[in-house]
């Protein structure tokens, strides 16, 4: 039996970006304030990997320049600080960098105790949703047929999930659902959010069907997600879901990167093929630059009878899970019979296992 998979439940912290030693003195004092740990960042390129998971992003006036230089994405709930007489022309600098308030010190010291408070541990981190992404090793590898199974047997869970199509050449998750006919905003309506978007709204314009919320393609033009769209997506996500699963493409464009920095663990789908192998060896290199918590799922069937151990080990990944072959499973998907849907199979198995042990919450169907 494959190791359980396990995604850690550390609360995400504010995130401080300053070497302003003055500066980080009171906005410290002022987090102690609010009953909240904060990361530290010097720089941009030691917030990076941090930027986006971060439920507070502050930075300091010292740091703006190199923030912009750096080319960070946009994201929700950034704050430019500095004090009195530093911060001229402060708005200008803000809308530079995608800031949505520019805190003056020290009488913005109230207003940023409260934004700290919102991130303490009566505020967060159980109440936000887990992110997955799934991401194939190589093309046809199943990852898409994953997605759509982690968020069918979490909606039976009980668990208001999204389910985020990130792939524009994927065909839509929408058809591997079944769901082509539902009612509801593809990607091509979203593109132009470049905030914070209100959870509840996103849920109520999105196909959906009991606790699961479908955000796909249409079939017009080839569009790509602006990354200040996927950003405030993830966002209003974690805010209104329980439970968000990304299906991300192979080649990584910039809104991809959002989602899978946002990411608690990531699922690398990769058939028992030395090829394969070889081809997700690329995908997983790539994607470890962005994300901490990259583990492999191995599908079967093994031509060669290459076993799904040497599949990992040959990776540098931990195993999360093997899926035998399903024969059935294909001709459900072309009756448009959602993946896992019936609660049965090794798919159904699989996403019962890894549901439970992210959220746990107890599955129906799981041993």
């Amino acid at each position: 039996m494959p190791p359980r998979t396990s995604v850690s439940t550390q609360r995400r912290l504010p995130l401080v970006v300053t070497s302003d030693g003055e500066l980080l003195d009171d906005l410290l004092r002022l987090a102690a304030a609010g009953d909240v740990e904060v990361e530290l960042a010097a720089d941009p390129v030691a917030a990076r990997t941090r930027w986006l998971p971060a439920p507070l992003v502050l930075v300091g006036c010292d740091q703006a320049q190199p923030c912009l230089r750096a080319r960070l994405p946009q994201r929700p709930r950034l704050v430019l600080v500095g004090r009195s007489g530093e911060l001229d022309p402060g708005w200008q600098v803000a809308e530079l960098i995608g800031a949505e308030h520019v805190a003056t010190l020290p009488a913005a010291e109230p207003w940023l105790v409260d934004r700290f408070a919102e991130c303490g541990p009566d505020r967060a981190g159980n109440g936000e949703a887990r992110v997955i992404a799934v991401l194939g090793g190589r093309g046809g590898a199943g990852a898409s047929i994953l997605a759509g199974g982690l968020a069918i047997t979490a909606a039976r869970a009980r668990l208001r999930t999204l389910l985020v199509d990130a792939d524009p050449l994927g065909g839509g998750l929408d058809l591997v659902l079944g769901w082509e006919q539902l009612e509801g905003l593809r990607w091509p309506a979203l593109t132009d959010a470049d905030g914070r978007v209100d959870a509840p709204v996103l849920v109520r314009s999105l196909p959906s069907r009991g606790d699961l919320v479908v955000l796909s393609w249409d079939r017009g033009d080839l569009l790509t997600i602006p990354v200040p769209a996927m950003a405030a997506t993830v966002d209003a996500a974690r805010r209104g879901r329980d439970f968000v699963v990304v299906d991300l493409p192979r080649h990584l464009d910039d809104a991809a990167v959002t989602a899978l920095q946002s990411a608690d663990q990531v699922f690398v789908v990769v058939p028992a093929e030395l090829r394969a192998t070889a081809a997700a060896a690329r995908v997983v290199s790539a994607a470890a630059a962005h994300c901490t918590d990259l583990s492999v799922i191995v599908r079967g069937p093994a031509p060669g009878r290459l076993r799904a151990a040497e599949v990992a080990r040959a990776l540098g990944l931990p195993l999360a899970g093997t899926l035998r072959p399903e024969p059935g499973l294909c001709r459900g998907l072309e009756r448009g019979e959602a993946p896992a849907a019936s609660g049965r199979g090794p798919l159904a198995a699989l996403c019962q296992r890894i549901v439970a042990d992210v959220t746990g919450v107890p599955v129906p169907g799981a041993a």
